[in-house]
Parts: structure tokens; C-alpha cells; sequence
């Protein structure tokens, strides 16, 4: 995975799968739990999921 600095104040988590069962199980496991129930104590607003498909790697 990868931490991005988008803005001064704004940040992003990139990560890749192979498979959409595997993004699914990724976001279902228990980091993304402890993140989301954590989240108005971590974060300034509610987090932001977008999913996006690559379509090319070097």
C-alpha cells in the first residue's frame, strides 16, 4: 500500500488487488474496522472510499 499527501490537510491510502474478492475481504478485515470505528477520533470528516481499475503497470 502506499500513504499519499493529496493537500495540506487531505490524505489517501492507495493499494492494489488482484481480484475484487480480494479488495472486498480488504476492506471487510480488521484494520479497515479499526479505522472506521475510530474514525471521528482519527479524521476530520468521515473517510472517502473510490475504487478505481488499473489498466496498465510498468
Amino acid at each position: 500500500w502506499y500513504g499519499l499527501k493529496i493537500s495540506a490537510n487531505t490524505f489517501g491510502i492507495f493499494d492494489t488487488f488482484e481480484t475484487e474478492d480480494g479488495r472486498k475481504e480488504h476492506l471487510q478485515g480488521k484494520i479497515a474496522a479499526a479505522l472506521m470505528a475510530n474514525a471521528a477520533t482519527l479524521l476530520a470528516k468521515d473517510p472517502l472510499i473510490e475504487f478505481v481499475d488499473l489498466i496498465a503497470v510498468k
